[in-house]
């Protein structure tokens, strides 16, 4: 009888384990800065150029020369 209250009682545990962290989380972490402290205002971070790919060789292409090479 014992071995089915563990299976039972897992998700309520987790849900209570999740609950007391959210309360952790908000009463006992101090809360970030709401503003950057330095206040300068950064650039934002503009992305580089994408990277070039080489041409894939089309299939059709490869079974044509694969098949006359034959």
């Amino acid at each position: 009888m014992y071995v089915l209250i563990v299976p039972a009682s897992a998700p309520f545990v987790l849900l209570a384990t999740v609950m007391g962290l959210s309360w952790w989380e908000d009463h006992v972490l101090p809360a970030p800065p709401a503003e950057p402290v330095d206040g300068s205002a950064e650039a934002p971070l503009v992305p580089a150029a994408p990277a070039q790919l080489p041409e894939l060789p089309r299939v059709d292409t490869m079974l044509t020369r694969e098949v006359a090479g034959r």
